[in-house]
């Protein structure tokens, strides 16, 4: 799979993120509905914190800002499902900048600390993007599976 590819699959499945959560009410994007108790909301900032900012802006990038922001986004404050979509959007907005600027070919900038991820250095830039695409994806279908306990939209019709 060439790069320009895998960013088009990246951007189809952080597209499909955006459209599961459409048009939702706010009780919606805060109500539990999953034995673990995780709601649309923190899964938004498990996305946008843990994925695009921890894994594209941080490790491939080495951006400052966002290694000192760093924290676990299934844990983030309370906020409203706009204000986690805003999130979501910016930082898919600031991975894109960073992808636009580095080789995939070459090792992550930055790496993180055992006590923050205890697993030896991804070895390219294309493999801590797959990561990123795997992680979206799957969590895509999470949202489809919400969206359809809460107003029965399906994203994938299956005669």
């Amino acid at each position: 799979m060439s790069d320009a590819h895998l960013l088009a699959q990246l951007a189809g499945e952080r597209t499909h993120v955006l459209q599961a959560v459409e048009k939702l009410a706010e009780e919606a994007m805060s109500r539990p509905l999953v034995p673990s108790g995780w709601t649309i909301t923190r899964l938004l900032n498990h996305l946008a914190f843990d994925d695009e900012m921890f894994w594209i802006s941080a490790v491939l990038g080495g951006d400052s800002r966002a290694i000192a922001a760093l924290h676990d986004g299934w844990a983030s404050e309370p906020m409203t499902g706009i204000q986690a979509i805003s999130i979501y959007k910016r930082e898919i907005a600031r991975s894109d900048e960073i992808l636009t600027k580095i080789d995939l070919d070459v090792p992550p900038r930055w790496w993180p600390p055992a006590s923050v991820f205890a697993a030896p250095p991804m070895s390219d830039g294309r493999e801590v993007l797959f990561r990123v695409l795997v992680e979206t994806s799957v969590h895509a279908g999470h949202l489809d599976i919400v969206r359809e306990l809460i107003d029965g939209h399906q994203n994938l019709v299956v005669d």
